[in-house]
């Protein structure tokens, strides 16, 4: 695999066009999808993430991707006072962008705000479904969280939530100025074309060497790799595997994604388990490895990578076997079932690269074997409706391709929000596995590994909730005047303070 090129130091003044450019401190980034909201609750979106997380909001503790563990942020420290409780103490002299005092209340206002049922939070939804929160406040600056069920790793938990300022954020709905404690401040969005964040002078931290960042948004790969190259740009966070071209400026990493296709249990003809083994059958993962996805992504058999606590290693890849496939259609189908029911592919247009024609590589194989298939690829604002509860009345049976990020280890991340009957992305209701997700979140040590690997093997053997697909690389051009090396959170978060430049 190609981790951690060194760059030739002969093409920096080829790709930046000479000292003038290699002199300025702004950078420009480019993403791949435009962002509708700029809100901080809804950093599980990785597009709104890379701009937001660390940037202008942080969080009380901070995983530390490239060794492991877990680093204090606004946070000094923490420690369990008792099985439910855990105490944190937080930064004294931290100021919100607003000049607002950093304190306990707002890490309370955050916690309630992302857990409001009328508001559409991605990270309440994905990281504290089935949590319940109770607060003491010492002092301004102690909090002691108490959640039922008990949680042992709450101060994880605490390295996904966005700290926003109860003074200037709306409780009841999305900011579109959002005002944090980073270094980095919000200072414009020109809807559709450019949103700038200044740096912040007064961060209660290092002083970064970015002084401002320009986003911008460029969906074809090719063009945005070719803005790096000409100088137009310094980082495009993912390019497809074939503009990955040039040793000199680009990367490739394992991402923690996973990519699959989420399979609507509930509706006919997808209820039935031998309809989902078919699905499964029908995809000739080998044949779209080094073509359509790196060759270095692992086949996937679960929605969590294998460096995971509680990833089973016993579930096995389903193999291309368009036959049985179609033996079990035949069965099903002379015991009732409707297998010939049209079923809707919902793509997200550039979830990764080369999204859409894997999309359209999928709905050929499964057409081949008798499923009847209508693709729909969706940017993100309209995906995000049939992915996110409430689902459309009118939906049908469903496929919707998704990737899911869990970069921090544990299982809680993936389980509940994506399997729960009450979970926020899950269209399974299983009472079986709900008592096992439940049981697992409350558990530690190696009893939750074991728990986590039963719960895994329930969703995508008992019940085949899935289409899994691959464990995915990503790739990123960087501009050689910059001293930056992606990492796993690269996927993610993009923190600009970790940005340095050569000159």
């Amino acid at each position: 695999m190609q981790i951690n090129r060194i760059w030739a130091a002969a093409a920096l003044a080829a790709a930046t066009g000479g000292a003038c450019l290699a002199q300025d401190r702004d950078v420009t980034v480019v993403l791949s999808e435009e962002v509708d909201v700029m809100e901080p609750c809804m950093v599980g979106r990785q597009n709104i993430s890379r701009i937001i997380s660390q940037n202008i909001t942080e969080r009380l503790t901070e995983y530390d991707y490239r060794n492991g563990g877990l680093l204090p942020r606004l946070a000094t420290s923490w420690e369990q006072l008792d099985e439910d409780t855990w105490r944190f103490h937080l930064r004294d002299g931290v100021a919100f962008h607003d000049g607002g005092a950093f304190t306990a209340d707002d890490v309370i206002f955050s916690i309630e705000r992302n857990k409001n049922p009328d508001l559409p939070c991605e990270v309440g939804a994905k990281f504290f479904g089935g949590i319940d929160f109770s607060f003491e406040t010492p002092d301004p600056l102690t909090l002691d969280i108490t959640t039922s069920p008990p949680s042992p790793i709450l101060p994880l938990l605490m390295a996904v939530m966005p700290v926003q300022s109860k003074a200037a954020t709306p409780a009841g709905e999305f900011t579109r100025a959002p005002v944090g404690t980073g270094p980095y401040v919000f200072d414009s969005w020109d809807v559709g074309r450019e949103i700038t964040l200044a740096r912040n002078p007064d961060y209660w931290g290092e002083t970064p060497e970015v002084e401002a960042a320009h986003y911008v948004f460029r969906a074809d790969s090719a063009v945005a790799a070719a803005m790096v190259a000409s100088g137009e740009a310094d980082i495009v966070p993912s390019i497809a595997i074939q503009d990955a071209t040039d040793p000199a400026t680009d990367f490739s990493y394992p991402n923690s994604e996973t990519t699959r296709l989420r399979i609507n249990t509930l509706e006919p003809p997808l209820d039935d388990r031998r309809v989902r083994e078919a699905l499964n059958l029908a995809i000739d993962r080998e044949a779209m490895v080094g073509t359509l996805f790196s060759e270095d992504v692992q086949i996937a058999t679960q929605l969590v990578v294998p460096t995971t606590m509680g990833y089973n290693k016993d579930i096995k890849p389903f193999p291309y076997d368009p036959d049985r496939a179609r033996a079990l259609l035949a069965e099903a189908k002379a015991d009732g079932v409707p297998v010939d029911a049209p079923i809707t592919l919902i793509g997200r247009v550039n979830q990764f690269a080369n999204a859409t024609e894997a999309m359209e590589a999928i709905s050929a194989m499964l057409r081949e074997v008798g499923f009847t298939i209508n693709l729909q690829m969706q940017d993100v604002s309209v995906w995000n409706t049939y992915f996110v509860r409430p689902f459309p009345d009118d939906d049908g049976p469903t496929l919707t391709q998704a990737q899911h990020d869990n970069a921090m280890g544990d299982p809680v991340f993936t389980a509940y929000v994506k399997y729960h009957s009450q979970g926020a992305h899950s269209m399974v209701d299983s009472p079986e596995l709900d008592a096992a997700i439940e049981t697992a979140t409350a558990a530690s040590g190696d009893e939750r590994a074991a728990l986590w690997q039963k719960v895994f093997a329930i969703v995508n053997e008992d019940i085949i909730a899935d289409m899994p697909l691959f464990h995915m690389v990503g790739y990123t051009r960087v501009s050689p005047r910059l001293d930056f090396t992606p990492t796993i959170a690269t996927n993610l978060e993009l923190q600009l303070s970790q940005i340095g430049f050569k000159d």
